[in-house]
């Protein structure tokens, strides 16, 4: 099905488009199997939410004069959330927007950004100085892992980091529930620290609680799901059948709604 306008794939921090590597896995190349037109932006993996929302309006606004369109959907993962909402909010992009759906995006912050920076400051320097380092090889233009980091904390009740998009941009979100440990072994310790710190429901990064944003559609895919898996990795090939069908449907339904 053809959709009115493209997909941007916004990830989050971690993950990005390196060479070979996809930050979106596979799932980009299923989307336009499928016919849809789809780009993942090409944004800092450890950039400050202020540098990648000016990152990513250059990418949309480069893809518009390509497509000769003016707007395009965003689908963001994570921080790539944040990302997308500061760039419509505050850089004046909602014009260009048609919508914005986010995965996973931790909207009320992340217990485990906020348990990092429990750390003595030496520590957390050191760590930054490494992290920054190697994203700069791997084609960051401007990482900042503290600030970053500071960014994600856990917020207080005032609604700190939690950020609203101007009318007119059609908004939902969807979360994600790791059940187990073992059903992914990288989020797994992420995913004890969360239950330990947490009551809710968490993709072993993210609660279900801090993933809501605009039209909250509960969990992207049945069953145990990581916040890692959701954007394509770490999945056996039952699961990753079951995220490629999540996307598949989700730009099914935009277009189906005009967008």
């Amino acid at each position: 099905m053809q959709s009115k306008y493209p997909f941007i794939l916004a990830h989050g921090i971690v993950l990005k488009d390196f060479k070979f590597f996809k930050a979106f896995g596979r799932i980009e190349k299923k989307l336009k199997s499928a016919g849809y037109s789809v780009y993942t932006a090409k944004t800092d993996g450890f950039g400050t939410i202020e540098n990648n929302a000016e990152q990513l309006k250059k990418y949309i606004r480069e893809i518009l004069i390509k497509e000769g369109c003016d707007k395009v959907n965003i689908i963001a993962h994570s921080k790539g959330g944040l990302d997308a909402a500061y760039m419509i909010k505050e850089l004046d992009m909602a014009c260009a927007v048609a919508s914005l759906t986010t995965l996973c995006t931790p909207y009320k912050g992340s217990q485990i950004a906020s348990l990092l920076l429990t750390l003595p400051k030496p520590v957390t320097s050191f760590m930054a100085f490494w992290v920054n380092g190697f994203y700069r090889i791997f084609g960051d233009k401007k990482p900042n892992s503290l600030q970053v980091c500071k960014q994600l904390k856990k917020c207080t009740a005032d609604g700190e980091n939690l950020l609203g998009v101007s009318n007119g941009v059609y908004c939902q979100s969807f979360s994600a529930t790791m059940a187990k440990s073992r059903d992914d072994f990288i989020m797994g310790i992420p995913l004890m620290f969360n239950k330990h710190f947490d009551a809710g429901a968490s993709d072993g990064m993210v609660t279900a609680d801090s993933s809501k944003f605009g039209n909250y559609r509960g969990d992207c895919v049945e069953g145990s799901v990581s916040h890692l898996q959701i954007a394509g990795f770490s999945a056996s090939k039952k699961k990753r059948e079951k995220i490629y069908a999540f996307y598949l449907q989700l730009c099914s339904e935009l277009s189906q709604m005009g967008f």
